[in-house]
């Protein structure tokens, strides 16, 4: 797979069960599937987690402004957006198959932006996102409760 950023290929990073595509030695950028993203942006799962340092190449920049293709899905735009209104992070998303693209230190971003919201993002009202929609899964099957 081509990087959406710099177009370098992008290598696979194992993370336990979990495997991402990463542009190591590049602009640093991290490709995650669906539902891939909600398992590494836990708190718990920062420490030492190697998604937060990434080899990257500093003459390589990546131009936010610039239309990225999905790597896993041809002809398709990434879409820009915030990652949830209460972490105002600017992330790509794919409307095809769901996935994200985070430049470099973006994850960073997202895990500070949740310490200091303390939890998930409550979307507003007629507008809720994918992560909210799995947060409520998560929160479901996690407990046993059918009442969430």
């Amino acid at each position: 797979m081509k990087c959406p950023a710099c177009s370098r290929e992008l290598v696979e990073l194992r993370l336990g069960g979990l495997t991402v595509d990463v542009c190591r030695g590049g602009c640093g950028g991290i490709w995650f599937d669906a539902f891939e993203l909600q398992q590494v942006d836990d708190k718990h799962e920062v420490e030492g987690n190697p998604l937060f340092h990434l080899e990257r190449d500093p003459d390589v920049v990546a131009d936010p402004a610039r239309k990225r293709e999905c790597p896993r899905c041809p002809g398709i735009k990434l879409k820009r957006q915030l990652f949830s209104p209460r972490i105002k992070v600017p992330v790509d998303h794919c409307p095809n198959c769901a996935g994200y693209w985070l430049d470099a230190g973006e994850l960073a971003q997202i895990q500070a932006g949740k310490s200091l919201a303390g939890g998930p993002a409550i979307p507003p009202s007629g507008n809720i996102s994918r992560d909210f929609i799995r947060y409520l899964y998560r929160l479901r099957t996690e407990s046993g409760s059918e009442d969430v």
